[in-house]
């Protein structure tokens, strides 16, 4: 398949069922919707949404019943990045390669930008369909507990108290975990789910989330030491100066390089059994990988 047509016309489908979705900027508050605009459509790969979309295709889902579920999770994913560089956090001046929203907008309006775009996810994702196996509380429940502080907060706590001190292997994978592949995880989930995805589907697009949402990070780890600002689009080096707790950090680069290459590998065999409906996950984990080897 060409990927880099296919994740053209998903983004577009993604950003334009976002306009809709999203208040506009002349909403009272507008200085709000203007934030929350501003970090959402800041030019992000889609990723997330994206996997949304190409599970359910795999399942033989409809595209326009995932596409609720895949917005929402951009929003959450935007809402961690927006808090995540504020001062008390990350502390970074840039995101998708221009001044992050506390920057622009002030730490303040920064993180009610980061609240709102939470808030409004679970407003998107209510506009979804139930199937036959998945209620609306299976779908709500989902998408709250990867956001909680059982999964994406506790990795973004663990990955505070990680700072300037010696973690193991384990600790490190399960700041990974939480912070990085449970996100990635659960959008997949969703689109499985939006196509009424079996019990066997469902069991192996979690098994190929959880390995590429680890592969994912372990080469976002790689590129923030081996790539520029300007490639990047956010502030390369600036895990090691901060002192985190990365791969590279703990196994070195040559084994955490190793170690993408494992869990990309483990990825695709999870869905092994899949028909041509794949391809695109495929696709896409090797897409990953490939923006480091």
């Amino acid at each position: 398949m060409n990927l880099d047509a296919y994740l053209a016309v998903r983004r577009r489908a993604v950003d334009c069922a976002l306009n809709r979705y999203l208040p506009k900027e002349n909403v009272a508050p507008a200085t709000i919707h203007k934030a929350m605009r501003y970090s959402l459509f800041a030019g992000g790969k889609r990723l997330r949404p994206i996997l949304t979309l190409a599970a359910a295709e795999a399942c033989g889902g409809k595209f326009a019943h995932a596409l609720p579920l895949a917005c929402a999770m951009e929003c959450i994913h935007t809402y961690s990045l927006v808090h995540d560089d504020l001062p008390s956090m990350d502390n970074d001046d840039f995101r998708r390669g221009r001044p992050t929203c506390h920057k622009v907008f002030g730490n303040g309006i920064a993180i009610l930008a980061g609240d709102a775009l939470l808030t409004v996810a679970f407003e998107i994702a209510a506009r979804a369909k139930p199937t036959r196996r998945y209620s609306m509380n299976d779908i709500l429940r989902e998408i709250a507990v990867a956001a909680g502080s059982r999964k994406l907060i506790a990795g973004q706590v663990a990955d505070l108290e990680a700072e300037g001190k010696k973690v193991s292997r384990e600790e490190l994978r399960y700041i990974h975990e939480n912070k990085t592949a449970a996100m990635i995880t659960t959008s997949l989930r969703l689109g499985a789910m939006s196509a009424n995805a079996n019990e066997k589907q469902l069991r192996a697009i979690t098994s190929f989330g959880r390995a590429l949402g680890l592969a994912f990070q372990v080469i976002d780890d790689i590129l923030d030491v081996t790539q520029t600002t300007e490639k990047l689009g956010k502030s390369a080096g600036k895990d090691l100066v901060a002192h985190k707790a990365t791969y590279p950090a703990v196994i070195g680069l040559e084994a955490s390089r190793a170690e993408a290459r494992r869990l990309t590998s483990s990825a695709r065999k999870a869905i092994a059994d899949f028909d041509h409906r794949a391809e695109a996950l495929r696709g896409l984990a090797n897409f990953l990988l490939d923006r480091e080897f």
